[in-house]
C-alpha cells in the first residue's frame, strides 16, 4: 500500500495527519540506515575480498559432437589456434559420466578479453563436427595458480593418469554469495582426496553463476574420495546437505584430460 501524503491540503493538518508523516519519515529513516549497514556488513565484505582473487579472464567452451563426430571433433579443439592472446593456455576435458556434452575447453585470455569480427572463422567442414555449443566468459585465478592446481603447470605427463570433475552450479535467488563462500572452502583433508581445484565465476554467457574443476591423481583417488563422501552423507551431514540450502541447480561431469 502507498499512502500519498502530498493529497493532504498543507495549510490544515490534522493532529492525526501530522502523526501519519511523522511515522513515513521515520520509518524511511530506518530504512535508509538498515541498507547502509547491509553494504558494510562483514558478509559484504568477505564476498569482495574472494572476489578479488580472480585476476584472469578465461573463455569456457562446451562442445557437443555431431553423430559420429567426437574423434574428429577432439582433433579440431586440440589445433592450436594462431590468433590465441595466450597461447597453449588452454586444458580440454572428455567427457565420461554426467552432463549432456562431449568436451569441456578452458582457454586463459589474460586480464582482459576482447569479441571481434569474425571472433573465429570456421569452414563449413568444421561447423558440421558440432551438433551446438556452449561458450561463457569466466574470471579467474591467474594462469600460474591454474595450471598448478589443474596439474599442467611444469611437466603435464607426470599428471596424465589425472580424474577431473567439471561442474557447474546456479544459486538459488539470494543465496549467490553463500553458495560462492561454500565452494570456496578448503576441502576437509580427513576425507577429500583431490589434488588440486579452481573455482571461476560467470561473467558473460551461459545459465551458470560458477564453474569449479577438481582433480584427482587416479581414479582409486577418486573412488574414495566418493566412498568418504556417501559415509558423511549417510550421516546427514557434509557438503550434500550444505549445497542444497543454496543451489537451485548444478551438474557434475566426470572427466579426463586430452589436452594438454
Amino acid at each position: 500500500m502507498v499512502l500519498d501524503t502530498e493529497a493532504v491540503a498543507p495549510q490544515k493538518l490534522t493532529a492525526m495527519q501530522k502523526l501519519i508523516r511523522l511515522i513515513i519519515c521515520t520509518f524511511l529513516s530506518f530504512a535508509c540506515a538498515a541498507a547502509l549497514q547491509a553494504q558494510s556488513s562483514p558478509a559484504a565484505k568477505s564476498a569482495n575480498a574472494d572476489a578479488s582473487k580472480a585476476t584472469d579472464v578465461y573463455h569456457v567452451f562446451f562442445g557437443y559432437a555431431a553423430p559420429g563426430k567426437a574423434a574428429e571433433l577432439a582433433d579440431f579443439m586440440k589445433e592450436p589456434d594462431p590468433k590465441a592472446p595466450q597461447p597453449g593456455h588452454t586444458i580440454i576435458f572428455r567427457h565420461q559420466d554426467g552432463d549432456a556434452w562431449d568436451y569441456c575447453a578452458i582457454e586463459h585470455l589474460g586480464t582482459k578479453a576482447t569479441v571481434e569480427i569474425p571472433a573465429n572463422a570456421m569452414t563449413s567442414a568444421q561447423r558440421a563436427l558440432m551438433a551446438r555449443h556452449d561458450d561463457t566468459f569466466v574470471s579467474g585465478p591467474s594462469w600460474a595458480e591454474f595450471s598448478k592446481e589443474l596439474g599442467i603447470d611444469s611437466n603435464a605427463s607426470k599428471t596424465a593418469g589425472s580424474v577431473y570433475t567439471v561442474s557447474v552450479y546456479r544459486a538459488a535467488p539470494g543465496h549467490r554469495e553463500d553458495l560462492g563462500k561454500m565452494l570456496s572452502e578448503a576441502p576437509n583433508r580427513n576425507i577429500d582426496t583431490s589434488a588440486g581445484a579452481v573455482l571461476m565465476t560467470h561473467l558473460e554467457g551461459g545459465a551458470w553463476n560458477y564453474l569449479a574443476v577438481v582433480r584427482y591423481d587416479s581414479w582409486e583417488k577418486f573412488a574414495q574420495n566418493e566412498k568418504n563422501s556417501i559415509a558423511q552423507t549417510n550421516k546427514k551431514e557434509g557438503g550434500w546437505f550444505q549445497l542444497r540450502e543454496h543451489v537451485s541447480f548444478h551438474n557434475d561431469t566426470l572427466t579426463d584430460r586430452i589436452l594438454p
